[in-house]
C-alpha cells in the first residue's frame, strides 16, 4: 500500500469510499461527514492554507484516507484530523497508525499545538487507536464541524 497526497483524479473516488465506509458502519447521513458539500471536492477542499489530505492505494485502488486541517471556528492554533475512514482491506495493517502519525507531523510542521478529532460511539477500533495515539476524550464539541450527530470528541497537544 502506497500513501500520497490526494489528488483531483481521486475525488470520485475517495467520496465513494468514505461514504460506503460511513454506510457500513451505520452512521447517520445527516450531521456527519457523509453530508460535507466538500466530500465531492476534497483535493480542492484541502488546496487551502495549512491544510493536505493523504489517500491510500493498493494497485491502483483507494482503500481510503485522511486529512488535517485548521478547525473552522476556532483559534488558528487548533487542526482537526478530518475524514479518516479506511476500507476493510486496510483496516488491521497499521494504515490508520501511519496516516495519523503522517498528519500529526503536518499539523506541527504548520504550527498547530493542538488537534481535534470528532468520531461516533460504536467506531470503538477507532477510538482505541486514537487513545493509543495520544488523544483524550473531552467533554464538549470544538468548532464549527457541522457535524452534529457526533457525540464522541477527543483532542491532543502537539507541543
Amino acid at each position: 500500500m502506497h500513501i500520497r497526497p490526494i489528488q483531483k483524479t481521486d475525488n470520485e473516488e475517495i467520496a465513494k469510499v468514505i461514504r460506503e465506509v460511513l454506510l457500513e458502519m451505520g452512521v447517520p447521513k445527516v450531521g456527519t461527514a457523509y453530508a460535507d458539500k466538500e466530500l465531492d471536492a476534497m483535493q480542492e477542499a484541502y488546496a487551502i492554507s495549512r491544510s493536505n489530505y493523504f489517500v491510500v492505494e493498493s494497485e491502483g485502488v483507494l482503500m481510503g484516507g485522511a486529512g488535517i486541517a485548521p478547525l473552522k471556528g476556532e483559534d488558528p492554533s487548533v487542526c482537526e484530523l478530518q475524514k479518516m475512514y479506511f476500507l476493510p482491506k486496510a483496516r488491521g495493517i497499521g494504515m490508520g497508525h501511519q496516516m495519523i502519525q503522517l498528519c500529526l507531523n503536518f499539523a506541527k510542521e504548520h504550527n498547530f499545538t493542538l488537534c481535534y478529532i470528532e468520531t461516533m460511539p460504536n467506531m470503538l477500533a477507532a477510538q482505541k487507536l486514537y487513545k493509543k495515539m495520544g488523544f483524550s476524550y473531552i467533554d464538549h464539541a470544538m468548532g464549527c464541524t457541522g457535524h452534529t450527530s457526533c457525540p464522541v470528541w477527543m483532542t491532543k497537544q502537539l507541543i
